[in-house]
Order: structure tokens, then C-alpha cells, then sequence
């Protein structure tokens, strides 16, 4: 009994185009042809077929298959090796399908940074954007941290910080300022490295300040940044205050 190369397909399970390029790559050496010029394959042909259809299945690279012929050491390290990538990339699946099960929950945007999810309906989009370059300026102890800070922050302030206009007047500015910079004082209270960030950056200072400064004269408003400044200042001045007193 012998197959055409359509009949060793579908009893293999698999295409006439895949075992071309078994043939073609040198996995599958070519068979036999009848008097027509047909090919024609035999059981053996069956039983290698279906020997490479199991190792791909099992995510083997074609280029490692014609060295697992047997059971010596080389053909268990490229098992070994497959078995830790697969073990990574099950890591890496359950970590994806936990953050999007979050996402859905919260109802948050898809691009919000890891670890942020539960923020995501809280956070501007300049915030989120802001947080995505902080992942890549602090360790994860410091996001941790900034995630946190956030968590705590009045959604009062927030709300109308991310509401503010461009052409806010002086006093809408001030007034809110002083708000901000009462909770950042608590901040740098309650998280001392943020005057000393050496230890959580994961960037050179001179990295870290200068994605810093262009991601705020970007991402925000004119009144937004000026805000911001006014709120470091008092915050500074609370500090100093409290240090007075101690």
C-alpha cells in the first residue's frame, strides 16, 4: 500500500504544503514515485511524518528535530532547554491573562502600565503616559511606591487638576497648588527616597530628569506645569516647616 502526498497528508493530520517543506528544509527525505512520476509514500514515511508532527507539536524548532534521534545527552538538553522556555512562556501567559482579567474587572484602558490597572478609570491620559515612562526610570519598589501615592491622592485634587485649562487664572492656580503640594509634602514624608532616588533608579540620573522634565512639558498644560511647580515649592516649605519643629 502506498500514499500520494495528499493521502500521507490528511492521515498525518496535517497539509500537502507542510510536507513540501519537510521535503524542502531536509526533514522529510523524498519518497519514492510510481510509473506516473507521482510520489508514493510508505508506512516508514507515515511513521517519520507523524515523528515530526509530535516534536513540533511540542514546540521543538525544525532546525532541532533531525537531532533528536535518540536519548543521548544533546537530544535531553534541547528538551531541557525547550521545557524552560515553554515554562517561561506559560509565566508570561498567566501574568497576561491576570492583567487583562483586572482590566476587564476595572474597566480600565487597555494600555494602562502593570500594576496599574485598578487605577485605570482614575488616571488621565497623560497621567497613564506619565506612568509609562516611569516604568522604565524606577524599579519596581518605586512603582510600587508611586502606585501607592496614587491610591491615597484626593480624587478632588486629582479631578480638577486634570480639568484644569490652559488659561486657568492666577488664583484657580494657586488654590489648587496648595492642595497639591499639601499631599506631595505627605509624600515626601511617608517615602523619604524621593529626594534621594539613587537606589530605585533604574536609569542614570541624567536620564531620568531629562525624560522627566519632557514628559511633563509634553504631556501637560501650560497652568498643569505651572501648578506643579507652585505645589513643589509650598510642599518644600512644608517640609522644611516640619523639620523647623522637630
Amino acid at each position: 500500500m502506498a500514499w500520494s502526498t495528499r493521502e500521507l497528508a490528511e492521515l498525518a493530520g496535517t497539509t500537502v504544503n507542510t510536507v513540501r517543506h519537510y521535503h524542502r528544509v531536509g526533514l522529510l527525505a523524498e519518497p519514492e514515485r510510481r510509473g506516473n512520476g507521482y510520489k508514493q509514500y510508505g508506512a516508514r514515511k507515515l511513521v517519520q511524518l507523524l515523528r515530526i508532527r509530535r516534536l513540533t507539536e511540542l514546540g521543538v524548532p525544525l532546525s532541532d528535530i533531525e537531532r533528536l534521534a535518540g536519548d543521548d545527552e544533546s537530544t535531553l538538553d534541547v528538551l531541557r532547554n525547550l521545557d524552560a522556555e515553554l515554562a517561561q512562556q506559560q509565566d508570561r501567559i498567566t501574568a497576561a491573562r491576570t492583567a487583562i482579567a483586572t482590566i476587564l474587572t476595572e474597566k480600565a484602558p487597555p494600555d494602562i502600565p502593570a500594576g496599574f490597572e485598578s487605577l485605570g478609570a482614575r488616571l488621565s491620559a497623560a497621567d497613564r503616559s506619565l506612568m509609562h515612562v516611569y516604568t522604565r526610570l524606577y524599579d519596581e519598589k518605586a512603582m510600587a511606591d508611586v502606585r501607592q501615592m496614587m491610591e491615597a491622592e484626593s480624587a478632588e485634587v486629582s479631578d480638577a487638576f486634570t480639568a484644569l485649562p490652559a488659561d486657568a487664572d492666577d488664583e484657580t492656580r494657586q488654590r489648587l497648588a496648595e492642595s497639591l503640594g499639601r499631599e506631595i509634602a505627605q509624600n515626601l514624608a511617608d517615602y523619604p527616597w524621593l529626594t534621594d532616588q539613587g537606589p530605585h533608579r533604574a536609569q542614570s540620573e541624567a536620564v531620568t530628569q531629562q525624560a522627566f522634565l519632557e514628559s511633563i512639558v509634553e504631556l501637560y498644560n501650560e497652568a498643569q506645569r505651572d501648578v506643579l511647580v507652585r505645589a513643589s515649592v509650598i510642599a518644600n516649605e512644608l517640609r522644611g516647616a516640619d523639620a523647623a519643629e522637630a
